[in-house]
């Protein structure tokens, strides 16, 4: 098969090193890539929200194939464009990717459905969020309603700072046109868990659970990030919990998205908060999460090429998942700034160099994010620029093997969390 994989992050790296493994793929091409990629397909310079340019690649290059790996092009409606051109993609079209994309919608679909979530409202006038936020005496969580590459959620103290969330987003637009509307919910306490299913149309099949580390400082302290590194599996998910996870939010959305007529085929991504009263639903995504794919992606054992086709021909029932017993660690190497400032102040260009040495340690494998080629030098591009990825008999061995190959790689104002996966 000639497969078109979409993106140039970390979970695209990880995708296209576990789509070049399977015996289905013959030639990999990837849009746009990153260099980290370059030696597992060729690289085509599209960037992944140019949807003509994307459609025309597949149909010129008569690609078999297109799989889908972040948000932008799905919430656009690339899977959509390419049915017409009857080109196989592997991701929701538009009218499912809207439970990423638009949080207010999500939120309604949770309440059709009586999915068990936070309490919330949305707005989409400044001052009415405001006059709703002084009426509230708990502490709140402030989210830009649009797509914000998982860091358009404030948590706040208390209603004053709830407040200061709502005119950064909605006046400042600290996330763009992301936060034209605002959802405002109560604060969940507990601890998070991302859960991921391959959905076919009809059915689901949940994925072993994966805990990521959303802050940017240890012992989740300062501003929350797209990720700072996640680990599988996750103790936290017993086998009571994810009964529980299908029964009451798997099921149930299903059931409600196929009674609004609408189809989901891709990957469901289910971020959990585990509150003392049983799992509440944060949020949906609609791709496999990042970083979580990377230590899912090292675990996976079953030919991911072979899932994905069984998800769009509707065969998912005839799947067996199969996992690696060991566990993976993924620690993120982020760039100076991240997280701290906004993307536009982060800093960037400055050389990386170990990563060679890094990856040729056992067990181990760098996943490029944020990087590229100046002048024959790989230099950074990004917020996060690697992810360090690594095998273990069990969650301490894999969190020691990634932190020792994270030390080998080195470039100017690289921040990392010490505590991934539980700490020492």
């Amino acid at each position: 098969m000639k497969i078109l994989l979409i993106g140039s992050g970390g979970r695209e790296h990880a995708l296209a090193w576990k789509i070049k493994s399977s015996p289905l793929c013959d030639t990999l091409l990837i849009a746009p890539g990153n260099p980290g990629m370059a030696n597992l397909g060729e690289l085509i310079p599209v960037k992944s929200d140019a949807l003509a340019d994307l459609v025309k690649l597949a149909v010129d290059r008569e690609v078999d194939l297109v799989v889908v790996g972040p948000e932008d092009p799905l919430a656009l409606g690339l899977v959509d464009a390419l049915a017409e051109k009857k080109i196989r993609a592997f991701g929701p079209r538009r009218a499912a990717a809207q439970l990423e994309a638009d949080k207010s919608f999500s939120k309604k679909i949770m309440r059709e459905a009586l999915i068990p979530t936070a309490e919330g409202r949305s707005f989409n006038n400044m001052r009415s969020a405001l006059s709703y936020v002084e009426t509230r005496t708990e502490p709140l969580v402030v989210k830009a309603a649009g797509l914000a590459r998982g860091k358009g959620v404030i948590v706040c103290r208390d209603p004053v700072e709830a407040m200061d969330a709502v005119r950064d987003m909605m006046e400042k637009k600290i996330f763009g046109s992301a936060g034209q509307t605002v959802v405002i919910e109560e604060r969940l306490d507990g601890a998070e868990i991302s859960l991921l299913a391959f959905v076919d149309g009809q059915s689901a099949y949940i994925m072993e659970a994966a805990q990521d580390h959303k802050r940017i400082g240890e012992n989740d302290t300062g501003p929350n990030t797209g990720g700072m590194g996640a680990f599988s599996p996750a103790p936290l998910m017993t086998d009571e919990l994810l009964t529980r996870a299908e029964r009451e939010i798997i099921v149930p959305l299903l059931d409600t998205l196929k009674r609004n007529e609408i189809d989901y085929c891709g990957i469901l991504y289910i971020g959990l908060m585990l509150t003392p009263g049983g799992p509440k639903t944060l949020e949906f995504n609609c791709r496999f999460g990042d970083p979580e794919a990377q230590p899912l992606l090292m675990r996976l054992e079953t030919d991911l090429v072979e899932v994905m086709l069984a998800c769009i021909e509707g065969k998912l029932d005839g799947i067996t998942l199969r996992w690696k017993p060991q566990a993976a660690v993924c620690v993120v190497l982020a760039s100076e700034g991240y997280g701290w400032k906004p993307d536009d102040q982060v800093v960037r260009g400055v050389p990386i160099t170990g990563i060679q040495q890094a990856a040729a340690m056992p067990d181990v494998q760098v996943f490029h994010a944020g990087t590229t080629m100046k002048d024959g030098q790989l230099v950074t591009s990004g917020g996060r620029v690697l992810g360090v990825c690594a095998l273990g008999e069990d969650l301490r061995d894999a969190r020691q093997k990634a932190y020792a190959a994270a030390a080998k790689i080195h470039f100017p104002g690289m921040q990392l969390r010490p505590d991934i996966g539980g700490g020492e």
